[in-house]
C-alpha cells in the first residue's frame, strides 16, 4: 500500500523570555524596591503556573498520541462480547504467522492457501481460486498468483464483499537495521487475514437476504522497488474480471480489512473511502459509534492507496478500507513497526481484531 498522511497533529514548543531587573538601593527608593519584589515575585508566580500549565498539556497531547490512556482496542474490551473470541483470532494470527514470510509464489503462500481452503470449507463457505500470473520484478521469472474466494449464499439478494490481502511484503524494507530481513507481517497481510476468519464464525446469524464474498488478494504488494514495482496485482485481476463475468447478484458494497490488528486500535476515515463509498463509511462507523466502540474515529486521517481502489474505480463496488496506518500511535521517541521486522504477533492484539469483527459483522446484521 502506499500512504500519503493527513491532518496529523503537531505539538509546538515555546521560548522563554529572559528578564533582566535592575534595582536602586537608596534609602528614598526602599518602597519602589518594595513594589519590584512584589512585581518580581508575581511575575515569578505567573511564570511558573504558565510553564507548568504547558508542561501538563504537553505531557498530555504526548499520551493522547501514544495512547497511554488507552489500552487493547481504543479502550473497548468490555463491550465486545464474549462470543467474539480475541483469544480465538490471536489464535489465527500465530498460525499464519507461523507459515513465515508468505510473498506471493512462495511455498509458505501455498501452505496458507490450503489452510485457508480447508478453514473455510469447514464452515460451510464454496472456496475457489483465481488464478493469474504475473512477472517477478526482479527476475522476470514467471509467478502464479491466486485470490482465494470463499462464497456463502450466492443467491441471495444482498450480497457484500469482505476482502484483504494475504501476501507479505518480501523484505521489510523500513526496517532500520536489516531491511533484507524476515519479514511475517503480521499486522500487514496477516491481520485482515484472523479478523476474516474469526468473521466466519459468525456467518450463520446473517440475515435470510444477505450473503457474502470473503476475498483474499494476492500480490497486493509483490513490490522490490518503489516506483517500478506495480502494487494491487490481485484487486485489479479481481476487479477486471467481475467486470468481464459480472455475477448474477452483485455486491451492494465492500469493506476492506488491512492492518486492524494493532494494540493502540485508532481507526480513522481514509480519505479514498470518504470519497469513493462515503455512505458506506458512514454507515459502519456510526454503527460503530452505536455500539460504543471508541477505536472508531469519524475523522480523516491518512489518504492510503490500497486494494479498495481498483475495487471502487474499476469494479465500481462502493468499498471502504478499515485501515490502522499509525502502527503503533505515534509520539515522541515511538517506534515505527510498519515493513518492518518488529511487525510480529506480539505487536498485535486480539481484543483488536475482534473489535473490527464485531462492527463488521453488526453492521451486516442490519442491513
Amino acid at each position: 500500500m502506499q500512504v500519503a498522511k493527513v491532518g496529523a497533529p503537531d505539538i509546538g514548543g515555546s521560548r522563554g523570555a529572559t528578564v533582566t531587573v535592575a534595582r536602586g538601593l537608596e534609602p528614598h527608593r526602599v518602597e519602589c524596591e518594595r513594589d519590584s519584589n512584589r512585581r518580581w515575585f508575581v511575575w515569578l508566580l505567573g511564570t511558573a503556573l504558565v510553564v507548568g500549565s504547558g508542561c501538563f498539556f504537553l505531557i498530555q497531547a504526548i499520551g493522547f498520541q501514544r495512547g497511554t490512556s488507552r489500552s487493547g482496542a481504543g479502550g473497548t474490551q468490555a463491550v465486545i462480547p464474549p462470543q467474539y473470541d480475541a483469544d480465538r483470532a490471536f489464535a489465527y494470527l500465530v498460525a499464519i504467522c507461523d507459515l513465515g514470510p508468505r510473498p506471493s509464489g512462495s511455498e509458505a503462500m501455498t501452505a496458507q492457501q490450503e489452510l485457508l481452503t480447508d478453514f473455510f470449507t469447514q464452515r460451510g463457505g464454496d472456496v475457489s481460486m483465481q488464478w493469474f500470473p504475473v512477472r517477478h520484478p526482479e527476475t522476470g521469472d514467471a509467478v502464479k498468483c491466486g485470490n482465494l474466494i470463499a462464497s456463502w449464499h450466492p443467491r441471495r439478494p444482498k450480497r457484500f464483499l469482505l476482502c484483504a490481502h494475504y501476501d507479505t511484503r518480501p523484505f521489510p524494507d523500513r526496517d532500520p537495521v536489516n531491511p533484507k530481513g524476515r519479514f511475517v507481517g503480521a499486522n500487514d497481510g496477516g491481520s485482515g487475514v484472523a479478523a476474516l476468519m474469526e468473521l466466519s464464525n459468525h456467518i450463520d446469524e446473517l440475515p435470510a437476504d444477505v450473503g457474502i464474498d470473503i476475498v483474499l488478494f494476492d500480490g497486493e504488494e509483490l513490490v522490490f522497488r518503489e516506483g517500478r514495482d506495480d502494487y494491487f496485482l490481485g484487486s485489479t485481476h479481481f476487479a477486471e474480471q467481475y467486470v468481464a463475468n459480472p455475477p448474477r447478484v452483485g455486491y451492494q458494497a465492500g469493506v476492506l480489512l488491512d492492518m486492524v490488528g494493532d494494540k493502540e486500535l485508532a481507526i480513522y476515515y481514509e480519505r479514498n473511502s470518504w470519497r469513493y463509498a462515503r455512505e458506506v463509511t458512514r454507515e459502519i462507523f456510526a454503527t460503530a459509534k452505536s455500539l460504543g466502540v471508541d477505536a472508531f474515529i469519524p475523522r480523516v486521517r491518512h489518504e492510503v492507496r490500497d486494494d479498495h481502489l481498483p475495487l471502487n474505480l474499476i469494479a465500481r463496488i462502493p468499498t471502504v478500507d478499515l485501515i490502522d496506518f499509525d502502527y503503533p500511535r505515534p509520539g515522541i521517541g515511538a517506534p515505527r513497526y510498519w515493513h518492518t521486522m518488529q511487525d510480529v504477533p506480539e505487536n498485535c492484539s486480539g481484543e483488536s481484531l475482534v473489535t473490527v469483527v464485531y462492527v463488521v459483522h453488526q453492521w451486516l446484521l442490519r442491513q
